[in-house]
C-alpha cells in the first residue's frame, strides 16, 4: 500500500511508519525559469497568476532532526500566493537562495521550484530524530511562523526572532502540496471536530488576527472597543469580526461591494460600510488631502451609528486605506497593521499621529502560543471557520486568481490528498453540538465555485 493510500484508508501509526516514502509528489509550485516573465510588463498590467503557478511532480526532500512530513489533507490560499506567483515586491527565489546560504538543513530550500503554501492541516506521517512532542499518525494544522527555537528571542516570542520566515512564501516544501515538511515548533493539534479544510483555513488568517487584537502584543482589545475593521468579508476580516465580537467588542466593518454588506453582518460587524459610498478607491492613499476628506466622511458614519470614533484600525490593505486610519482613529488609538495588499509605501498626515497621540502596531502572523490560544477558540465554538468555496489541487491558479481579483469572501479552500470536502472530523458529538450553522457563517452566500 502507497503512504498516501494508507493515509487515505485511516492506517495506524505503525502502518503509516512502514508504508513507503515516494520519491516525488504532487505540488502548487513556481519555476526559477519563470521568474522573469513579467519583468517587462508596463505599470498597471494584469499579472495574471495562472501564469506561473504549477501542478506537478517535485522530488521529496530529507527531513531533518527537528522536523516533520505532513501527509496534507488541505491548504488555502492567502495573498502571499499571489505575490508569490507574480514575483513581487520581490522573487521568492531570493527568498530560497539567501535561506539556503545558511547550509545545513537550510540548503535544501535552495531549489529551482518552489512549493507554496502558508496554510495546512493534516496527518503526520514521519517525524525527525529530535521531536519529541509529535508522532506519527497525529492530527495537525501548521503555523505558518517558521523559527529558530534556538535563537534566544524565540523563548519570548517567535515572531522577533531575527531568523524567522513564513513557511510556504520564504522557505521551501510548503502546504499546497500532497505533502510538506515543517518544523516540530509549527505544529497545533487540528480541532478534532472541524473538517480538513476547515482547520487548514485557520492558521495564516486566525492567528493573525488573534495577535493583532486579542494579543499582549498586539492592539490588546478591550471590552466595548470599537474596532474598524477593513475588508470585513475577506479571511483576514471574518476572523477580525468574530473576535471583536467574541471579545466584546464593537465592529465596524468595511466592505467592497453592497453583496458583502451582509456577509459582514453575518460575521459579527455591528456597523457596515461599503467603501463606494465613502468615495474610497485604491487611489485615495495617493494624496493624504484625499485621505483625511474620506477620512472625515468614514468618521461622521461612525460617530452618527455608535456616538464615538474607533479605538483601534485592524489594517491589511495598505497604501489606499492606510493614512484614513491613522486620520479615524480617537485620540490614544492604535492603528494596527499586517499587511498592504494594495502597495508598501503609505503616505499620511502625520500631525493626526503625534498630535493626537495614536500609535501604529506592526504585526506578522503568531507566535505558537498565541496560535493554540486562536484554535482553542475554534475547539471551543467561539470562533468559527470562514471557508467560503474549496477547490481541487489541480484548479489551485484558478482559486489564486479569484483571491487575486478580489473574487472571492472569507477563505478559499483547496483540497490536496483529501478526495472531498467534509472529511477529518474525529469529534462528531462535538460538531453536532456546535451546529452546522454555526460552523458555516459563510454558507448562505456560498458561490458557484465551491466544488
Amino acid at each position: 500500500m502507497s503512504l498516501s493510500d494508507a493515509v487515505l484508508s485511516g492506517a495506524s501509526p505503525e502502518e503509516l511508519q512502514r508504508a513507503p516514502l515516494p520519491r516525488h509528489f504532487t505540488a502548487a509550485h513556481l519555476r526559477v525559469e519563470d521568474e522573469d516573465v513579467f519583468r517587462d510588463c508596463p505599470e498597471g498590467a494584469d499579472k495574471d497568476v495562472r501564469r506561473t503557478l504549477r501542478v506537478g511532480e517535485v522530488p521529496m526532500p530529507e527531513l531533518a532532526p527537528d522536523e516533520v512530513l505532513i501527509a496534507v489533507m488541505a491548504s488555502s490560499v492567502n495573498y502571499n500566493t499571489v505575490w508569490s506567483a507574480k514575483f513581487e515586491p520581490l522573487s521568492t527565489f531570493r527568498f530560497l537562495r539567501h535561506y539556503g546560504r545558511q547550509g545545513g538543513w537550510a540548503a535544501r530550500h535552495d531549489q529551482p521550484f518552489h512549493v507554496l503554501g502558508s496554510d495546512g492541516s493534516g496527518v503526520i506521517v514521519r517525524v525527525g530524530t529530535g521531536v519529541r512532542r509529535w508522532r506519527v499518525g497525529d492530527h495537525v494544522i501548521v503555523s505558518p511562523a517558521h523559527v529558530d527555537d534556538q535563537e534566544p528571542a524565540t523563548q519570548s516570542d517567535g515572531m522577533l526572532s531575527e531568523h524567522q520566515l513564513a513557511w510556504g512564501f520564504e522557505t521551501n516544501y510548503g502546504g499546497l502540496a500532497h505533502y510538506a515538511v515543517a518544523r516540530a515548533s509549527q505544529l497545533v493539534s487540528k480541532p478534532p471536530h472541524l473538517t480538513w479544510e476547515e482547520g487548514a483555513s485557520i492558521p495564516v488568517c486566525g492567528g493573525t488576527a488573534y495577535r493583532m487584537l486579542v494579543s499582549d502584543r498586539g492592539a490588546r482589545m478591550k471590552q466595548g472597543d470599537i474596532v474598524l475593521i477593513w475588508g470585513a468579508s475577506g479571511g483576514l476580516g471574518a476572523y477580525a469580526a468574530q473576535l471583536v465580537k467574541n471579545g466584546g467588542g464593537i465592529a465596524v466593518g468595511v466592505v467592497g461591494s453592497e453583496s458583502k454588506v451582509e456577509i459582514a453582518r453575518r460575521l459579527g460587524c455591528d456597523v457596515v460600510i461599503n467603501r463606494e459610498e465613502i468615495g474610497i478607491t485604491d487611489d485615495t492613499g495617493n494624496d493624504p488631502e484625499l485621505a483625511i476628506r474620506a477620512g472625515k466622511r468614514l468618521g461622521a458614519i461612525i460617530r452618527s451609528e455608535l456616538g464615538a470614533d474607533p479605538h483601534i484600525a485592524f489594517e491589511h490593505v495598505g497604501r489606499a486605506t492606510f493614512g484614513i486610519s491613522v486620520f479615524v482613529v480617537r485620540r490614544g488609538g492604535a492603528v494596527v497593521t499586517c499587511g498592504s495588499s494594495t502597495g508598501y509605501h503609505h503616505e499620511f498626515d502625520n500631525r493626526y499621529l503625534w498630535m493626537k497621540l495614536k500609535r501604529i502596531i506592526g504585526s506578522h502572523i503568531a507566535n505558537l502560543q498565541e496560535m493554540v490560544e486562536c484554535a482553542r477558540l475554534f475547539e471551543r465554538g467561539q470562533i468559527a471557520p470562514v471557508v467560503s468555496e474549496v477547490h481541487p489541487l489541480a484548479e489551485v491558479a484558478e482559486a489564486t486568481r479569484r483571491v487575486q481579483l478580489n473574487q472571492h469572501i472569507g477563505k478559499v479552500g483547496v483540497l490536496c490528498l483529501a478526495p472531498e470536502p467534509g472529511l477529518g472530523v474525529t469529534a462528531p458529538e462535538l460538531r453536532a453540538r456546535i451546529g452546522e450553522d454555526t460552523l458555516n457563517p459563510l454558507r448562505p452566500f456560498t458561490p458557484a465555485a465551491v466544488r
